[in-house]
C-alpha cells in the first residue's frame, strides 16, 4: 500500500491545499475516520494536542465492542486503531490548534507556528470530565481527587475509595477499583443506577462495593490530602461525614467545542449535524462525543468517523470536482 504522507502542497483546480482531509482529534472517531479516508486515497492528517485515544484510554476492559473478543484494554484498542490508520497512509501530528477558518472552499487550520490547509475538515475533539463544582474539588485535585481510575487507582490500593456517579463510566471504574481495595463506596444522587443493566448489576453484586443512593457530596475536606467527604441525603437533607482517601468523579462529560463555538448546538452543548456528520458549514464534519446524538459509545464514535470520512471524500469529488490521490 502506498503511503500518502506529503509535505508539499497540491493544486486542486485553482486552489492549493496541504491535505485532502484534516481531522482534529485522535480518539476513536478520529482514528476510524483516518483509516477510512486513507484507504480511499485521501491525503489525511490527524492532529492531536495530547495522547491519541481520548476517553478510550481510561477503559480497563473493553467488553462491549462487537467482534472484539476476548476483551482488551482501551489502550490496546487505540494502539491498534492508530497502527491501522498509519499503515494505510494517514499521518498523525501533535499540535495545538488555535483557530479554524474557511475561505473559497479551503479550510485554514492555524496553530501557533503554522497554518495548514485542506478541502474537508473533521472535528473529533471529544469531551472532558465534568466537575462537581464543590469546595475542595480543585484544591485536592491530584491529592486524592481524580477523574481517571486507571491512571490513579493504584495509588489507593487497600485504601478507602469513593466513586461519585451512576452511569456506565462510574460503574466501570468502581468495578476496576474494587480489584485494588475492598472498601469502595459508590455515591449516586438518584435511587437507581443509570448504567446499562449488565454494568450496574456487576456493581450491585460486588462485595467490595457499597452503594449510597439518593446521596450527594457537598464538600471534600482534608489536610494537604483528601481525608473525608461531607455527604447529604437528598431526601432528608441530613448531612454526615464519610472517611475517604481517594475520590473518583464520573458525573458526565462536557463537549470540547471551543474551536467551533459558532455552530448550532443542542441543549447539552453538543454540535448538531445531519446523518452524514455534516455541520452547518459545508465541508466541515463532526463525529464522536462532540456531536449531538442519543447514544455515546466507542462503536458509535467509530461509526461517526467512518461516515464522516466517506462523506468528506464524496464532497471533494462531487462538489469540488476533484479526485483524491
Amino acid at each position: 500500500m502506498t503511503n500518502h504522507t506529503h509535505t508539499k502542497t497540491r493544486r486542486l483546480g485553482m486552489k492549493k491545499v496541504d491535505w485532502d482531509f484534516i481531522i482534529i482529534g485522535a480518539g476513536t472517531a478520529g482514528l476510524a475516520a483516518a483509516q477510512y479516508a486513507a484507504r480511499s486515497f485521501m491525503r489525511t492528517l490527524v492532529i492531536e494536542s495530547d495522547l491519541c485515544g481520548g476517553q478510550a484510554l481510561f477503559i480497563y476492559q473493553l467488553e462491549n465492542y462487537p467482534g472484539l473478543w476476548p476483551a482488551v484494554s482501551g489502550g490496546t484498542f487505540i494502539e491498534n486503531m492508530k497502527n491501522q490508520a498509519t499503515t494505510f497512509g494517514a499521518t498523525i501530528e501533535k499540535m495545538e490548534i488555535s483557530s479554524i477558518d474557511k475561505k473559497d472552499d479551503v479550510f485554514y487550520v492555524k496553530s501557533k507556528d503554522k497554518t495548514i490547509t485542506s478541502h474537508a475538515l473533521l472535528i473529533t475533539t471529544g469531551a472532558t470530565h465534568r466537575k462537581l463544582g464543590i469546595p475542595g474539588e480543585e484544591e485536592f485535585y491530584s491529592k486524592g481527587v481524580s477523574y481517571c481510575a486507571t491512571c490513579d487507582g493504584p495509588f489507593f490500593r487497600n485504601k478507602k475509595i469513593v466513586v461519585i456517579g451512576g452511569g456506565d463510566s462510574a460503574c466501570d471504574e468502581a468495578n476496576f477499583l474494587s480489584n485494588l481495595s475492598k472498601d469502595v463506596t459508590l455515591i449516586h444522587r438518584r435511587d437507581e443506577l443509570r448504567a446499562q443493566k449488565a454494568v450496574a448489576d456487576r456493581v450491585l453484586k460486588n462485595p467490595n462495593i457499597k452503594v449510597l443512593f439518593n446521596t450527594i457530596v457537598t464538600e471534600i475536606k482534608g489536610d494537604q490530602v483528601v481525608q473525608e467527604l461531607i455527604i447529604q441525603d437528598v431526601l432528608t437533607k441530613e448531612k454526615s461525614s464519610l472517611a475517604a482517601d481517594g475520590v473518583f468523579i464520573f458525573v458526565g462529560m462536557d463537549p470540547q467545542t471551543q474551536l467551533i463555538n459558532s455552530l448550532p448546538k443542542d441543549e447539552g452543548g453538543h454540535i448538531i449535524t445531519d446523518e452524514y456528520m455534516q455541520t452547518a458549514i459545508k465541508g466541515m464534519y463532526c463525529a464522536g462525543d462532540i456531536r449531538s446524538k442519543p447514544f455515546r459509545q466507542l462503536i458509535t464514535a467509530a461509526s461517526d468517523g467512518a461516515i464522516a470520512a466517506h462523506c468528506a471524500g464524496k464532497y471533494i469529488r462531487d462538489e469540488l470536482g476533484e479526485m483524491c490521490c
